[in-house]
């Protein structure tokens, strides 16, 4: 059972679809643009900020579902093309590496395109959940969702996403030292060898 209040969740759950609603709306938007390095640093700041939501879900007390089963809110969303979209930006980059889980520490390979998807389901069913009036049941399924899927995604997407910005900005060459120093050997040139 949850700790917060009737009206707490009902606040709560309005806070955690709009967070889920807005990073749905930027990732189609991501894919839409194709505007390839923009959409690395967009889809970092988007999964910073899915993560926020996500460890918020965590922190609480199990949500309850409203009954044994889920209620049916019709198929999910064909975000199949979406996925595409992603993987033809990312191109290279798509394919990464991280730890599973760093208990057990066992590296596996990924591509971000299909993570994202995977988040955007798992977040979209929750969703249509919300809409379809069944507050406690998106609750509850965003929750779950994050603890047992989407959260250790989000961790290793966000990472990779990371990663490929800090390289971008770090291993970029230096040449002013190759500056300084052919402006120093121009000035030495016609200087008595032993006036050095």
């Amino acid at each position: 059972m949850t700790d917060i209040t009737d009206t707490g969740l009902e606040e709560f759950a309005g806070q955690i679809k709009d967070q889920v609603e807005s990073f749905l709306l930027a990732v189609r938007a991501i894919a839409v643009e194709a505007d390839g390095p923009r959409s690395i640093s967009l889809l970092l700041l988007e999964m910073s900020q899915i993560s926020l939501a996500g460890a918020r879900l965590g922190a609480q007390v199990d949500f309850d579902p409203e009954g044994e089963y889920q209620p049916d809110v019709g198929p999910e969303l064909d975000l199949d093309d979406v996925r595409l979209r992603l993987a033809d930006i990312l191109g290279e980059i798509d394919t990464y590496s991280f730890v599973f889980d760093p208990y057990l520490p066992e590296v596996v390979e990924s591509q971000l395109s299909d993570d994202i998807i995977s988040i955007a389901t798992d977040l979209e069913n929750g969703m249509r959940h919300y809409n379809a009036g069944h507050i406690s049941e998106a609750l509850w399924w965003w929750q779950f969702s994050y603890v047992s899927s989407w959260g250790n995604l989000a961790g290793a997407a966000l990472n990779a996403l990371w990663s490929v910005v800090s390289h971008d900005r770090l291993d970029a060459e230096f040449t002013g030292e190759d500056e300084v120093v052919a402006v120093a050997n121009e000035m030495l040139e016609g200087v008595d060898p032993a006036a050095r």
